[in-house]
């Protein structure tokens, strides 16, 4: 699913929004930061997290003025000129009422809102937000105006095109390079570095305090235990200071609300506005994980330098997607010297394995391979969970040209024609249990 940009006034200023699905009651997503509505779409992840909201509403979205698709403007909006943009989206919607889902600063104008407008607000929705932008006395989990946040900025502005800020933001992807590319890309497009240091400066001068009291609309706040960016302390602020909000502390440490378990925060928003759960689809499905990886590759680079190595890896890649194709696989990722794949079975994989070992045998390379079967967790195009981490265990036990296998592979073909060798029994570091393992007899 993606949608159509579409274009309101609000005073002089054209403002971009995007309205998804037709669900009975509307949710308007306030973003923190700066956004982008139509690259959003290329992130999987994020494509699945608006999916997934607006399977149950109709979700509005917009870029604030500055960022985006919006009209670019000198200097830095009012929080109150924000606001009005809310309003004018809603009305170009055909929005009376909605529910505000606010994320990071954007909760602060979705704060001023729900205050002002609220026989437009229909609920109050908070992720990873801040009640003060700086530091204070009575609110020490701001920055602090000196030479070093200074310095900050200036960093910001002399990087600004890369994927900025992504170890703090989005520590679970934070090495996972489509998605450094995807966020880099995102921040170019969202915003130039004069609009973006514009903002901090507009940000840090953010104080919703002395309204928290003032709002009277059903409220839920949710902050992760772990935000790097903006610490939990900031959320459980936000909820001991407006009246009747409900608190929910979620794991982990991503501040990017579409990373990490968004499902419990898409789970959170639904049951807090129609009392109830979606029974949607789970994000775990069955395959058979397998490893490669090149016997000394550093030795073998080493030997036969740096752009034949290039080249042989160059044709290493290739023909390890070609057999992973023809086995009806998914190439997941390289890991530099080797490939992750899935399977929807594993004698499918243990083929596809055998294949490369043959194949990668007539260029001069030796590998290694782990094969394991188990339930893993869809990351938008990557795959995790603790059947990952057994098969990359296996891989590491594994001989030269061999297929190592769990046991539950080899019970899964019983019957098959494949023969194999018992390998011991092993503990593997991060992983519960004694591993029996086995390889294939070729």
């Amino acid at each position: 699913m993606s949608a159509e940009t579409r274009f309101t006034q609000s005073g002089e200023v054209s403002i971009a929004y995007q309205v998804t699905g037709d669900g009975p009651l509307d949710l308007l997503i306030v973003p923190g930061f700066v956004s982008h509505l139509e690259h959003a779409w290329d992130d999987p992840a994020y494509t699945r997290f608006l999916n997934e909201l607006a399977s149950f509403c109709r979700l509005i979205r917009f870029d604030k003025r500055g960022t985006g698709l919006s009209d670019r403007l000198p200097g830095a909006p009012t929080l109150e000129e924000r606001m009005d943009d809310v309003r004018a989206v809603m009305d170009a919607a055909h929005s009376s009422r909605a529910a505000l889902f606010g994320i990071s600063e954007g909760g602060s104008m979705a704060i001023l809102f729900a205050a002002s407008y609220p026989e437009r607000t229909t609920a109050l929705i908070l992720y990873g937000s801040i009640a003060r932008g700086a530091w204070a006395p009575d609110y020490p989990w701001g920055p602090k105006h000196n030479e070093e946040w200074e310095a900050w900025l200036k960093e910001w502005r002399r990087s600004w095109g890369g994927p900025m800020e992504i170890e703090s933001w989005a520590p679970s992807v934070a090495h996972n390079e489509r998605f450094r590319q995807w966020w880099a890309k995102d921040l170019r497009l969202a915003g130039s570095p004069s609009s973006v240091i514009s903002l901090w400066r507009m940000n840090y001068a953010i104080d919703v305090r002395a309204i928290l009291p003032a709002i009277h609309v059903p409220t839920l706040v949710m902050h992760r235990s772990g935000d790097i960016a903006v610490p939990v302390e900031q959320g459980r602020y936000l909820a001991q200071h407006i009246p009747s909000a409900k608190f929910v502390e979620l794991e982990g440490n991503d501040h990017l609300w579409w990373v990490g378990d968004s499902d419990a925060i898409v789970n959170e928003i639904e049951e807090f506005l129609t009392g109830q759960r979606s029974s949607a689809g789970s994000d775990r499905v069955l395959v058979t994980v397998l490893f490669t990886d090149i016997v000394n590759s550093t030795k073998l680079a080493a030997e036969i330098g740096d752009k034949p190595w290039r080249d042989l890896l160059d044709c290493h890649n290739q023909s390890v997607q070609t057999e992973v194709r023809r086995f009806r696989g998914r190439s997941i990722k390289s890991t530099g010297d080797g490939f992750l794949a899935t399977f929807d079975g594993p004698g499918r994989a243990i083929c596809c394995a055998l294949a490369i070992i043959k194949e990668l045998r007539q260029l001069g390379i030796e590998i290694r391979t782990g094969l394991h079967t188990g339930e893993v967790e869809l990351m938008g195009d990557d795959v995790g969970g603790i059947v990952v981490h057994t098969a990359a265990r296996i891989l590491e036990k594994a001989q030269p040209n061999e297929v190592w296998v769990s046991r539950t592979v080899k019970d899964l073909v019983a019957g098959s024609s494949f023969k194999f060798r018992e390998r011991g029994t092993y503990g593997f570091k991060g992983v519960a249990g004694d591993w029996a393992l086995y390889s294939i007899e070729q």
